[in-house]
C-alpha cells in the first residue's frame, strides 16, 4: 500500500527509506525537497537518484488535504476548511501580523473536552487527524502563502496547535508533527515559537515535557475547580492543583520561563472582582511559589445555542488592572477574522452547514453530523 510521506517525522522517514534499501542522507533530500520546496511530485526532485526517482511512485506519495473552501477576512487573516475523509472537516487559520506570521493548526475533527464557551466543543468528538493530517494544513498553507504573497521566503513563522481539538488527546500524531514543524530540515521554528495549547491533560503535559518541550499555554478559565468543572469538564479528571504541579514539573524542559494561562472573559460567570483576586492568589500562591506565568485574556465570541455573552470592555479591563497590579503580567487577547468566524473559539460552529452545501454542489454525500459532546473526558 502506497505511503504518505507527510505522514513521518525525520526519523520515520528515514526508516522508511532504510526498507527501500536507501540510505539516511536519501530521507534528508527527501525531507528539504517536502517540507522546504513543497513538492509532490518525485520527478521534481533533480538531486534524487534516477533510480530512486522511479522507484518511490510505486510505494509512496505526497498528498495533502483537499480545500473545501477558504476565506479572506478584512484584516488578512485567512480560514481554510479541509476535508480529512469520512464526511469530517478540519479549519486552519492564518494570522498575519507586522512581525510574524501565525498558523492557528487543528488536532482532531471535533473535540471531546465540551468546554462550555468553545463552538467546536459544542459539534462533538469523530476522531483524532493523522500526523500527516496535522502537517498538511502546515504544509499547504506555507507554499500557498508563498505563491499568494508573492514571498520568497518563509511565511509561517510562528505555528499555534490552538485549531480543533484537544491536541495532548491525540499525543502520538503530535510529536512527529512537532518534531517536523522543528527539524531544521523541514520548517526550522525556534521551540519558542511553537506552541501547544490544553485544557488540562496533565500525563501528557509530563510527557511533552519529556518529549518536545515547546511553548505552553494552558485553558483555565477560572480561580477554583467550583467554577472550572462546567466550564471545562476536563477539570473534573485534572483539577487545578493537579494542572498546575504539571506546569511546574514542564518549566525546567520549557523554551520559555513562563506558562502562558488564557482565560475567557464570560459577563457575569468568571469575570468579577472576587474571580480576579482568586485567580491571583491562585497562580502567585500555588506551592506557596507561585507558577511563573503570564495571563491571556480572552474576550467570548459568542455563538448560537451557548447561553454566554462577553463580558463588557471596562471589566476587562478592570480584570487585567487586578492582575497587573498584582505582579501577574496580562494582556487582553486582539480578536481577529471575526468575520469569518476565525477567532478563538469560533472554530467549527458552521462547518456541518457550509460543507454540506459545498458536497451537495459537487454531487458528493454531505458530511456527516457529529454527536453533540456531554463532558466527555480523557
Amino acid at each position: 500500500m502506497s505511503v504518505n510521506l507527510l505522514e513521518f517525522d525525520l526519523e520515520g522517514l528515514t526508516a522508511f527509506c532504510e526498507q527501500l534499501g536507501e540510505k539516511r542522507f536519501r530521507a534528508v533530500q527527501l525531507f528539504r525537497w517536502i517540507h522546504q520546496k513543497g513538492a509532490a511530485r518525485f520527478d521534481e526532485m533533480s538531486d534524487l537518484a534516477k533510480s530512486l526517482r522511479e522507484k518511490l511512485p510505486s510505494v509512496c506519495h505526497v498528498k495533502g488535504l483537499p480545500v473545501l473552501s477558504r476565506q479572506d477576512s478584512g484584516d488578512g487573516t485567512i480560514k481554510w476548511l479541509f476535508d480529512v475523509g469520512g464526511g469530517d472537516a478540519v479549519e486552519t487559520v492564518f494570522i498575519p501580523e507586522s512581525d510574524r506570521g501565525t498558523l492557528c493548526i487543528s488536532s482532531q475533527a471535533g473535540c471531546a473536552v465540551g468546554c462550555r464557551f468553545c463552538s467546536t466543543g459544542h459539534q462533538g468528538f469523530s476522531r483524532n487527524l493523522t500526523t500527516g493530517e496535522i502537517l498538511a494544513q502546515l504544509w499547504y498553507a506555507e507554499f500557498f502563502l508563498r505563491k499568494h504573497l508573492k514571498s520568497p521566503e518563509r511565511v509561517i513563522t510562528n505555528v499555534v496547535m490552538m485549531g480543533m481539538g484537544e491536541p495532548l488527546q491525540n499525543y502520538n500524531a503530535l510529536v512527529p508533527a512537532l518534531r517536523t514543524m522543528l527539524d531544521d530540515h523541514a520548517y526550522g521554528l525556534s521551540r519558542r515559537r511553537v506552541t501547544v495549547s490544553t485544557s488540562g491533560v496533565v500525563p501528557m503535559i509530563e510527557r511533552l515535557a519529556r518529549d518536545v518541550p515547546v511553548a505552553l499555554a494552558v485553558s483555565l478559565h477560572a480561580p477554583n475547580d467550583t467554577l472550572r468543572d462546567p466550564l471545562v469538564p476536563l477539570n473534573r479528571k485534572y483539577p487545578l492543583g493537579e494542572l498546575l504541579d504539571a506546569c511546574l514539573y514542564y518549566l525546567p524542559a520549557a523554551p520559555r520561563d513562563f506558562i502562558t494561562f488564557e482565560y475567557c472573559m464570560l459577563e457575569g460567570v468568571n469575570d468579577q472582582p472576587e474571580h480576579a483576586a482568586e485567580l491571583l492568589r491562585l497562580l502567585k500562591g500555588h506551592r506557596s511559589r507561585g507558577v511563573p506565568c503570564k495571563v491571556n485574556l480572552i474576550p467570548f465570541n459568542p455563538f448560537p445555542d451557548s447561553g454566554l455573552r462577553c463580558s463588557s470592555r471596562s471589566v476587562v479591563q478592570d480584570f487585567a488592572q487586578t492582575l497587573n497590579e498584582g505582579g501577574l503580567v496580562t494582556t487582553v487577547r486582539k480578536t481577529r477574522g471575526d468575520d469569518i468566524d476565525a477567532a478563538c473559539g469560533q472554530l467549527a460552529g458552521d462547518v456541518m452547514d457550509r460543507t454540506q452545501l459545498l458536497r451537495r454542489r459537487a454531487g458528493e454525500q454531505p458530511i456527516r453530523f457529529l454527536p453533540t459532546s456531554k463532558d466527555t473526558q480523557a
